[in-house]
Parts: C-alpha cells; sequence; structure tokens
C-alpha cells in the first residue's frame, strides 16, 4: 500500500473522529459547556470513563490520523510548493501535539481543564483551533498553487483557514466554530476522497 493510499485512508479517519467528537460535545460531553469549574471538575471526576474515551478517539486519534496525513500531503504538494508545504507541516504536527497535551492534561488534572472550561468554553478551544486553521491555511494555498488537489478543495481549505483565525475575535468566536468545526469534517473527508481516488488511478 502507497503513502498516498495510507493517507487517504488516515484523512477519512480524521473526519471520523471529527464527528465523533462533535457527537460526543453536543451530547454525553454537554454539560461541560455551560458548567462553572466546581461543576466542570465534578463532571469530569464522575464521568472518567467518558473522559479516557473522549482522549483516545478525539485526541490521539485525530493526533495519529493527522499525522500519517500531513506525511502524505507533504509528498504529493512539497515539490510544487516546498516553502508552503514545510511551514504546513510544521503547525500540523503542532497541532498533533497540543492536541495530545490537552487530553492528557484533562486525564492527569481535572482542576486546570474545569477552571479553563468553566471561565471560558470558546476561548478553551479557540488557541487550539488558530494553530489547526493555520496548517489547514498554508496547505490549500499551496494545493491550489500545484494543483496536487483539486481546486475547489483546495479553495474549501483557504477559506476554512481563514474561518478558524478568525475564531480568535470574540465577536466572531462563534459563527467561526459553526463554519470551521463542520466544515474541517467536510474538507478532511474530501481529501481522503481526492487521495484514494488519484492515488488507485497512478496504480492503474
Amino acid at each position: 500500500m502507497t503513502l498516498q493510499r495510507f493517507g487517504g485512508i488516515a484523512a477519512l479517519g480524521h473526519a471520523a473522529t471529527l464527528v465523533v467528537g462533535m457527537v460526543l460535545s453536543f451530547t454525553l460531553m454537554f454539560p461541560l459547556l455551560d458548567a462553572a469549574p466546581d461543576q466542570a471538575l465534578r463532571f469530569l471526576a464522575d464521568n472518567q470513563t467518558l473522559v479516557y474515551l473522549w482522549n483516545l478517539i478525539v485526541d490521539w486519534g485525530a493526533a495519529i490520523t493527522l499525522v500519517i496525513m500531513l506525511l502524505a500531503l507533504y509528498e504529493r504538494l512539497k515539490s510544487g510548493s516546498p516553502a508552503l508545504m514545510r511551514a504546513a507541516v510544521v503547525f500540523g504536527f503542532l497541532w498533533a501535539g497540543l492536541t495530545i497535551g490537552t487530553g492528557n492534561l484533562m486525564l492527569h488534572n481535572f482542576g486546570v481543564v474545569a477552571n479553563l472550561y468553566g471561565s471560558d468554553p470558546a476561548q478553551a478551544a479557540a488557541w487550539t483551533a488558530l494553530v489547526r486553521s493555520l496548517w489547514v491555511l498554508l496547505l490549500s494555498l499551496a494545493a491550489v498553487r500545484t494543483g496536487g488537489l483539486t481546486r475547489a478543495l483546495g479553495y474549501l481549505g483557504v477559506f476554512l483557514g481563514i474561518a478558524g483565525s478568525l475564531t480568535m475575535i470574540p465577536a466572531l468566536a462563534e459563527t467561526m466554530f459553526m463554519i470551521f468545526g463542520p466544515g474541517m469534517m467536510v474538507w478532511s473527508a474530501w481529501v481522503g476522497v481526492v487521495m484514494l481516488r488519484r492515488s488507485t488511478t497512478v496504480t492503474a
């Protein structure tokens, strides 16, 4: 199996972890969204199995699939836009590390996470969304420049990268999250389909 096929499968897996994360956020993890720090701490302490499941799927699953997808995309796009792809990979790996770090923090230091979620749940996610939006933006600019992905997919990634960056503006954060989150599910799945189709064509 080629790296491109591995990358395509990883992209589909990454999209799946994002879908699972959103479903869990608005169902089983929903009490955290509007909880005071003490309520958030109690919820995390009383639902440790759920927290471990969240960490395994949403944090580790997303990070591992991202790394594989990034390596495949770097191999695919580096010749046409090496500087942009190097920067995209740096931010992508940084986001993967931050994802694992925040997941482990949730497992081992409930107090810090409870205070962060209780005081401002949107801001708790905004700083990681910014890093993720930067790698998507840079990679999509490289894709548009090189034609390594479909043009529509490249422009969608540019749009989502800009939307994700705008989550750092408090007045726009909620709206941009509603665009960026679901959009990344579509983008990741689309990347997976494109990579699998083109790798199959090349093999044939």
